[in-house]
């Protein structure tokens, strides 16, 4: 999911997510399990092992390791911290409550315990308490001072004291960066406030700046048809579709379909407590999509201790453990999400990919099977059930998914382009090539100048020794498009390796081992193109790194052959000069099958 609010950029404002001031927590460098760290039944050991699961983010495992070490030492303050951000982002209310109050004991600005306590105030309409540590929860920093203001302000609200709470926003100074997310605040709070002509002013002016955010164009919406206002509500949905390009995010069809039918709409924040919960669902999202898991998965943790059904930051938490490899518990907090909510086919779609990639590829056909059947006219399960079985090259399971979805798709737009592609690039794996070029340039139809598609029948074409001329201007033009993508920068580099233009071809080779270190494939290219101009031990090095990052079996054995016997002699092309023709040299390439996500399901 994208964020819910274009707060990435005021994200910018800090060098590191740690010069907040909401935490400090080293990580645990060494690749090694916890339980190898130090013995794990010692106090030492079981903090450490804690840190380490942590620095992982193996939060589960941190909280165990740091209840044993608090058994042993229960007053240490380093413990009692590290348990506490342990427990918090498991979302263990109870125990992170409790450990905060004996972290301030230790020491007591510490702003995320603030923050935490705040929060539990609020949950307990103890507003004065709330307002104090949200107070002493400032000053570390733009974030810190941005989420303890914007909280603040609903603690007012809460208050019954409306206009304070607009005072609190409006005397906030913070970078320009920040100001569209405090204006979206303050809209809000002006709604539940009686100040609808406020809201409006302030709804206006952040939508028309960035019209493209699911959650603004929600919020700005729901205000206008909670009005009365359903012509104008209809208008902001219209002029959102038009700036995604008609892609939409389910809440937003669900939306639409209401105004159709003109129902009732109520407003998208209704309360305090949901405003306040809303400032820590926005900037955890934002956060995670900023890299910042730990602290993201903390806020989305205080959101849910106020509105534990949210969909919209049960979904986000779910998407931070996806980015952590927590597949478990991902699906685990899809399955908290209320069923039946217009989320709910994506969220399908998600715990199968999730199962996908703890390789249980068969479960995941079987949900992605029955979601098919239950909503016919949806895509999605069949384009990601294509996808799965293209990762896994089970390329003729792929073509028939894929047709299902083109037979979906009667009128294709630009948007559609990638049905083909993925179609094509499993037909060209079972060597059908006539539907593969077929499939490929019906892709490049719907999406002239796309860099994959360019790359992939350009090369397809160079490796046959057809349309030479037309394949490499194809290929230059997805690397014009794409200078920093290493598989395409390659496919020009192995291009000019198959016309025999060995020193061009080492050229871009060399610039996609740069991009693409981590690819044996690559690094295999290279070491071919650096013998043929003679650096053989060069050569011999590039197939040895190639060899030491885990190349497909009968990739291994040709690289091995290679380093004990190099290229042989006989294959060599002539010089690039008197190349009218391409050359086959004895090792044909090696494709390098990207996985293109033909579907997001939050869209």
């Amino acid at each position: 999911m994208s964020p819910s609010f274009p707060t990435k950029h005021l994200l910018r404002l800090m060098p590191a997510i740690a010069a907040t001031g909401l935490f400090a927590c080293s990580a645990f460098a060494q690749e090694q399990s916890p339980t190898d760290a130090v013995h794990k039944n010692s106090l030492l050991g079981s903090y450490m092992a804690g840190r380490l699961a942590r620095s992982h983010h193996d939060t589960a495992s941190a909280v165990t390791f740091y209840r044993r070490a608090l058994e042993r030492d229960p007053f240490d303050p380093q413990v009692a911290e590290n348990s506490f951000m342990a427990e918090a982002g498991e979302g263990n209310f109870v125990r992170a409550t409790a450990l905060a109050k004996r972290v301030l004991t230790n020491q007591p600005t510490h702003r995320l315990a603030h923050m935490w306590l705040a929060t539990a105030a609020m949950k307990e309409r103890q507003f004065g308490a709330a307002n104090e540590h949200l107070i002493k929860s400032a000053g570390g920093g733009p974030i810190g001072d941005l989420t303890a203001t914007l909280a603040r302000s609903w603690v007012r609200l809460a208050e019954g004291n409306s206009a304070g709470a607009l005072d609190v926003l409006r005397n906030f100074r913070i970078a320009e960066a920040a100001q569209n997310y405090v204006r979206y605040h303050r809209a809000l709070v002006s709604d539940l406030a009686g100040r609808r002509a406020d809201a409006a002013r302030e709804f206006e002016a952040v939508f028309r700046q960035d019209p493209r955010t699911p959650r603004l164009a929600l919020a700005y919406a729901q205000h206008a048809a909670s009005g009365g206002d359903v012509k104008l509500a209809r208008s902001i949905i219209k002029d959102h579709l038009d700036k995604v390009g008609g892609g939409s995010q389910p809440m937003i069809r669900a939306l639409q379909g209401q105004l159709q039918g003109n129902e009732v709409v109520r407003l998208l924040i209704e309360s305090p407590e949901q405003g306040y919960a809303e400032v820590f669902y926005g900037l955890g999202e934002a956060l995670a999509s900023e890299g910042g898991v730990s602290l993201a998965s903390i806020y989305l943790q205080i959101s849910l201790m106020l509105r534990s059904d949210s969909a919209f930051t049960l979904a986000a938490l779910a998407n931070v453990h996806e980015l952590t490899k927590r597949y478990d518990a991902a699906i685990e907090t899809y399955n908290r999400i209320p069923p039946n909510t217009p989320l709910q086919d994506a969220i399908e779609v998600r715990k199968a990919v999730n199962l996908n990639l703890q390789e249980k590829v068969d479960e995941a056909k079987v949900l992605l099977e029955k979601q098919a059947q239950k909503s016919p006219d949806d895509v999605r399960p069949l384009v990601t059930l294509g996808d799965i079985m293209r990762s896994h090259k089970r390329y003729t399971e792929a073509v028939d998914y894929y047709n299902r979805v083109i037979a979906l798709t009667p009128r294709p737009e630009n948007k559609h382009w990638t049905y083909w592609y993925a179609r094509g690039t499993s037909y060209e794996r079972l060597k059908n090539w006539p539907a593969a070029e077929a499939d490929l340039l019906r892709a490049l139809q719907l999406a002239p100048g796309q860099p994959l598609v360019l790359n992939y029948l350009g090369y397809s074409w160079i490796d046959q020794n057809r349309n030479l001329k037309q394949g490499m201007a194809m290929i230059e033009k997805a690397v014009a498009a794409k200078p920093d993508d290493g598989y395409i920068v390659d496919s020009l580099g192995w291009a000019h390796y198959r016309l025999g233009n060995y020193r061009k071809a080492v050229r871009h080779l060399e610039r996609a081992v740069e991009l693409r270190p981590e690819d044996p494939v690559l690094n295999d290219h290279l070491g071919d193109a650096l013998w043929r101009v003679g650096r053989e031990r060069e050569a011999r090095f590039q197939w040895d790194q190639a060899l030491s990052l885990k190349p497909e079996p009968e990739d291994e054995v040709k690289i091995k052959q290679k380093l004990q016997n190099g290229l042989a002699r006989a294959a060599a092309a002539p010089p690039a000069k008197k190349s009218k023709q391409a050359v086959k040299p004895e090792q044909p390439r090696k494709r390098v099958d990207r996985q293109t996500n033909t579907v997001s399901p939050f869209q």
